[in-house]
């Protein structure tokens, strides 16, 4: 039994001005125990794929399980199995910490939780605030509180929307060192995220999501070696040439050059000296998950389909 399906999920949402399709037959499973990353441009259709995980939108076509249970056949058993953690910072400023936490509990149907309580508090760094007033905290710790409300009925399926915007370095090592402990006892993790390091780190698969569709479906290192394996990073105070400047990747001083191999490498440097550009800071490295998203969100066709065609598979056997 897989921790989550997505079985051809649709949403269309209907206005004024027409229709939107947010979601287009969206199939894929995440399988118990993975750490699980969700990308995508905005607007290409995460949030309202885990807000329909969560029962808080309904597809207009589809089915989604969470542990086994419909989300919309046996939403409490669908919820229960869930511990979600949004992108926005939703508190109750008539409590403290610890009572936040004793009231979520119930909502579980959870008593006498106190122990994991105060794991949940120690681990996510909490513990000196647990009788301070919600409103008393700063962004951070609000949105650790956040996260220690979504573990608080020991879910076994976690998902975590955007856990880390916006937040200090502090809190994401924190966050982290907390979740990847869960995550070897067991838990299952389903990460969206906007910092793609932190997915190239920590997800074993990756699903990126283009216009509501599954553009790549894959182990993390079989997206990084399916790529141009290797990049010409350097720095410069000069304008490239438009031939270079269409292939490059240029943040400020900084540029970035797609290279399938040495001999490649080479004639861009040599491009580069016929040019007169100075160059600063030179190194070659191998392609990182940015260089993966960027390219796939530009030509998605470019990846191997394989994947993605054994999650139209999964939707068509179902």
């Amino acid at each position: 039994m897989s921790a989550v399906t997505f079985n051809r999920v649709e949403k269309t949402y209907t206005g004024a001005r027409g229709s939107f399709k947010a979601l287009d037959g969206v199939s894929f499973q995440i399988e118990p125990g993975e750490f699980f990353g969700l990308l995508g441009p905005n607007g290409a259709g995460k949030t309202t794929l885990i807000s329909v995980l969560a029962g808080l939108a309904r597809a207009s076509a589809g089915t989604v399980t969470v542990m086994g249970h419909d989300v919309v056949k046996d939403y409490a058993a669908a919820r229960k199995a869930l511990g979600i953690v949004p992108q926005e910072l939703v508190f109750d400023p008539f409590f403290s910490v610890r009572e936040t936490l004793v009231i979520q509990s119930g909502y579980f149907g959870v008593r006498h939780n106190d122990a994991w309580i105060d794991e949940l508090l120690e681990g996510l760094g909490l513990a000196d605030k647990a009788g301070a007033n919600m409103r008393q905290l700063s962004g951070g710790m609000k949105r650790r509180v956040l996260v220690a409300q979504a573990l608080v009925h020991r879910p076994p399926v976690i998902v975590l929307d955007e856990p880390t915007a916006g937040v200090d370095v502090e809190l994401r090592q924190t966050l982290w060192q907390f979740i990847s402990r869960l995550n070897k006892q067991g838990h299952t993790v389903l990460l969206t995220t906007h910092y793609l390091e932190e997915a190239e780190a920590l997800c074993g698969r990756i699903a990126m999501l283009k216009k509501g569709q599954i553009v790549a479906l894959d182990r993390t290192e079989n997206l990084l070696a399916g790529t141009a394996s290797t990049m010409l990073r350097f720095k410069t105070d000069q304008t490239l040439s438009a031939t270079l400047a269409a292939q490059a990747r240029v943040t400020g001083r900084s540029v970035q050059l797609q290279a399938h191999d040495a001999q490649e490498v080479e004639a861009l440097l040599k491009q580069l000296r016929e040019q007169g550009v100075r160059v600063e800071d030179l190194e070659i490295g191998r392609a990182d998950l940015e260089d993966v998203f960027l390219e796939i969100m530009q030509n998605p066709s470019h990846h191997s389909s394989a994947s993605v065609q054994a999650a139209d598979a999964l939707g068509a056997a179902a």
